[in-house]
């Protein structure tokens, strides 16, 4: 793709996500008009009602939303590029299965309280990630396979005591909650919450831009990394904590978020067909748009919210089918 095409292709983006952003702050139970958004941000009169709705509840979703997507789908290529794994997604080392595990432990054993669920989460997620350093650290072998398969013993090790709290919890309010939670939902996000987790995803997000020629070293072999002046072993353990800390704290918020780490890099360099950091970038613009598209359609489509993760599957499946095709006939 020429110099020409790429500026356009991101036009294209920017656009798209600003119209779903818009389209995104309007939808929902309690409409917000074109109008009302106007007079807001003019600083005009209008009803308290609809100023509280936007303030406190529609915009943070939104940004969150914008955010989350972004966040997952540049972490989803990060993966995809230091493991160079085409399905490599924020499972492989294990961080959703630890973010899940710790909302469980709290459901279990402290309640549905949604600050301590979420402070569980992402504390389980982090955890999960250095049990994944430790054991790879035990093995004496730094190779991106064992990331992988440290990351895969890591995650089953983790649904294995979730299934535990499962058959011990209680089937009528526990046991629906870890269920609930475990399909992601952004409809307890508000204003306060997003100060809290906003701040943590921006700087795992500027870390991962300032490593961006770091990042793409890595897919090199690992020896050719090292000539090139690379710290291989610590670089990576860097660059995957920071890229954690982004996915730990959407998930902490908005419970667990499938398909977008995994799609949106495929469709970025689909569009883009090139493989660097414009296309990490690109992905993550993706990534945004369609978590905007599937939370707009989670609100909805049916008189309860349905769980994000519902959505973003069914919108992932076919460009992830398309992909297939396209590949195969790359092959041919």
């Amino acid at each position: 793709m020429n110099s020409k095409k790429l500026k356009i292709s991101f036009v294209l983006i920017v656009i798209s996500i600003f119209t779903s952003f818009v389209i995104s702050i309007c939808v929902g139970k309690y409409p917000i008009t074109l109008d009302d958004i106007k007079n807001l941000i003019l600083g005009n009169s209008i009803n308290e009602m609809s100023r509280k709705v936007f303030f406190t509840l529609r915009l943070p979703r939104t940004i969150m939303t914008l955010t989350a997507g972004f966040g997952l789908g540049m972490a989803g290529s990060v993966y995809q590029t230091i493991f160079r794994n085409p399905l490599a997604s924020p499972d492989i080392i294990g961080v959703s299965s630890g973010a899940n595990l710790g909302a469980a432990v709290a459901i279990i054993f402290v309640g549905n309280q949604i600050n301590l669920v979420a402070g569980s989460a992402f504390i389980g997620g982090l955890m999960a990630v250095y049990a994944v350093t430790l054991l790879v650290h035990v093995t004496q072998n730094n190779s991106t396979a064992t990331y992988v398969l440290a990351g895969i013993v890591i995650a089953s090790l983790s649904q294995s005591i979730i299934m535990v709290l499962k058959f011990f919890a209680d089937p009528e309010s526990e046991l629906a909650a870890i269920e609930f939670w475990s399909m992601g939902s952004f409809g307890s996000v508000t204003d306060l919450k997003l100060q809290v987790v906003l701040p943590i995803i921006l700087l795992g997000i500027i870390v991962v831009i300032l490593f961006r020629r770091q990042i793409f070293l890595l897919a090199l072999n690992e020896d050719e990394s090292r000539m090139l002046g690379v710290r291989v072993t610590l670089i990576r353990v860097i660059i995957l904590s920071f890229t954690t800390l982004v996915v730990a704290a959407i998930v902490s918020i908005t419970g667990l978020i499938a398909f977008i780490g995994l799609i949106a890099p495929h469709i970025g360099k689909l569009i883009l067909k090139r493989q660097n950091f414009t296309t990490c970038i690109f992905s993550a613009c993706v990534g945004s748009i369609i978590m905007m598209l599937a939370d707009c359609l989670a609100r909805t489509l049916y008189t309860a919210e349905l769980p994000i993760s519902i959505l973003t599957t069914f919108l992932g499946v076919p460009f992830l089918i398309y992909f297939m095709y396209h590949k195969k006939e790359e092959q041919i």
